[in-house]
């Protein structure tokens, strides 16, 4: 019997918290619900970018580990850029080389091949950065302006605050206390959006950096392969034998 009444009162008890987050929303009204709106929409907009982004970043990378492991073993670069996965980043850069290299045969005015293949590698480099730089213009902007939009939230909140005491004509607890919290809510909310966005900025901003720097080597590895009729290419670590990978366990042990 006492726990069904504690249960039945502990909900009438949140209800009536008048410093609550949903007592601070409804006494502020349209301009605080819209703010905490906003707030809220960045934050999922933000973590959604975070999310697929670091999804697209990972598969790069994983796409770059093969490239080193086992694309410079293939006999030509048009069979290594066979094996590679269709729509990436570094059968991107194959696929332009080719084409480059085909279509600077057709020019009429003469371009050096090193200068017409360097250029066109550049720009499919630029496009594949364009790429993954996607989305990141919207974190720096959450990050630059979310503390502003939850100030906002402040200042109204400090207003209606002091209507109150204006209309009172005193300053008590009572009077201020429900526009000041709903005050520190919108502040806190709005530095709550701005940070994790400002860390996921600076964190994919970084591993993009990595990758474009993976990939910026691997043309320089295309463009060298192209120029020089594929008599230059990285030196790759032969692969272990069947007969070699016992003999090395035996070894370890």
């Amino acid at each position: 019997m006492l726990i069904s009444v504690l249960a039945a009162a502990a909900p009438a008890a949140a209800e009536a918290n008048p410093y609550g987050l949903a007592a601070a929303l409804r006494e502020g009204g349209l301009i605080s619900q819209t703010v905490f709106g906003i707030l809220c929409l960045m934050s999922i907009f933000s973590f959604y970018i975070l999310f697929t982004k670091l999804i697209e970043q990972q598969k790069i990378i994983g796409q770059g580990k093969k490239v080193h492991q086992t694309f410079w073993r293939s006999a030509s670069l048009k069979e290594g850029g066979a094996k590679l996965e269709k729509n990436t980043a570094y059968k991107q850069l194959v696929d332009d080389g080719l084409a480059a290299q085909e279509q600077h045969g057709k020019l009429t005015d003469p371009v050096e091949a090193h200068e017409w293949l360097h250029g066109s590698l550049a720009r499919s480099e630029a496009a594949i950065n364009s790429k993954l730089g996607g989305g990141l213009a919207f974190l720096a902007t959450v990050g630059a302006t979310a503390p502003f939009i939850g100030l906002f939230g402040t200042v109204i909140g400090i207003y209606r605050a002091l209507i109150k005491i204006g209309a009172s004509g005193q300053a008590s607890i009572d009077t201020v206390a429900g526009p000041v919290g709903e005050a520190l809510i919108m502040t806190a909310l709005g530095l709550a959006v701005a940070v994790p966005a400002v860390l996921a900025y600076n964190w994919l901003q970084r591993r993009n950096k990595s990758i474009a720097e993976d990939l910026a080597s691997f043309s320089v590895d295309v463009l060298g392969y192209l120029v020089s009729g594929g008599q230059v290419r990285p030196t790759v670590a032969a692969a272990p034998t069947a007969a070699a990978r016992p003999a090395a366990t035996a070894a370890k042990a």
